[in-house]
């Protein structure tokens, strides 16, 4: 991660001086409150997708109630992002969303071109003091990961747990390890075998990468990827969901799920840019139960099957997270298989 400033060349001169000649929405005034901030989402994957479904539902939520007019795009190669930034900004948006993994340095030299536009953008790396209008964000729901793996440590019945990803980036390695360290608190014998699939969006090759995992003999499956819980249900054993709530799909598999609330982070940012004072800074913490930006899933079809010492401890474990009694260890690094 220091690597960042190394490689990404942003022209401050531009910067400075575009912000000189220009009345920008950081600290020039707010903006009108009648008016609804026009906002663009752009997004590398389709919004069913589980990650971006997230994000598009709270934005949908702020139109709703007026807060912002909201366009958005789907499926934008990481090659073609800057281009489709650059339409958004021109085309009079002066808040753009969206998820910027494998764009990083490309984004953040058009976000210096067009210092009166917000940029609120996922990514791996942190905010730059110098280019004060590109915010960063990341789905730090470790906290219900922690919870649902307390889940998994108690229904697995071989102690053996499967667990498929994306690409072992941070916000997906957090993830897998509060989850696993949830599980070895109910049973410090489970074991896990880990893959990751190379593809945000690959449900056949997660359900592939599933199947496998079944043959070695898992009985429960953290399902990261879309494609994970319909191996699970294919197999008859059981999936914990991430990111949403799956359970209404799959009823007598996923037992539980951590979920994301991404509201608590656009409507930080729908404020700053309302109040014109919207800065540099890394939303990341928006993200944390105690900010209401993750939760576990209610049990559904799987309430009185989750034995009561877990759940007891799902509720002392939420009710100390919350307080700030305890904290969820956040480990970046990739997890191996046991």
């Amino acid at each position: 991660m220091n690597t960042m400033k190394k490689t990404i060349k942003l022209s401050r001169r531009h910067f400075m001086a575009t912000t000189a000649a220009t009345s920008l929405i950081l600290g020039a005034g707010p903006a009108t409150a009648a008016e609804p901030i026009k906002t663009a989402g752009i997004y590398t994957v389709p919004v069913e997708q589980q990650w971006v479904s997230r994000i598009h539902k709270a934005a949908l939520a702020a139109q709703d109630r007026g807060d912002i007019s909201y366009s958005f795009s789907e499926n934008v190669s990481n090659t073609d992002y800057a281009r489709v930034m650059r339409e958004y900004a021109e085309a009079g948006n002066t808040l753009i969303v969206g998820e910027v993994f494998g764009a990083e340095q490309e984004a953040r030299e058009v976000a210096a071109e067009y210092p009166n536009v917000a940029f609120l953008m996922g990514s791996s790396f942190k905010e730059d003091a110098a280019l004060q209008n590109f915010s960063v964000f990341d789905n730090y729901i470790q906290d219900a990961s922690y919870l649902s793996g307390i889940i998994a440590g108690a229904m697995t019945e071989s102690g053996n747990i499967g667990m498929v990803g994306g690409f072992p980036i941070p916000e997906v390695n957090r993830l897998m390890h509060a989850f696993m360290a949830g599980a070895l608190e109910m049973n410090p014998d489970i074991k896990f075998q880990v893959s990751f699939i190379g593809s945000w969006f690959d449900p056949p090759k997660a359900k592939e990468t599933a199947f496998a995992m079944i043959e070695n003999g898992v009985d429960v499956l953290y399902a990261e990827r879309f494609g994970v819980s319909d191996a699970a249900q294919e197999k008859g054993i059981l999936a914990i969901g991430n990111v949403i709530d799956t359970q209404a799909d799959y009823p007598d598999t996923v037992v539980a799920s951590a979920i994301w609330h991404f509201e608590p982070t656009l409507d930080k940012a729908i404020a700053e840019v309302q109040v014109g004072s919207f800065a540099a800074a890394d939303y990341g913490a928006y993200s944390f139960m105690n900010q209401g930006g993750t939760s576990l899933a209610p049990l559904g079809t799987f309430d009185g099957k989750v034995p009561a010492a877990a759940l007891s401890l799902v509720r002392q474990r939420e009710a100390e997270i919350k307080s700030g009694a305890f904290s969820v260890t956040i480990n970046d690094s990739e997890p191996s298989s046991s």
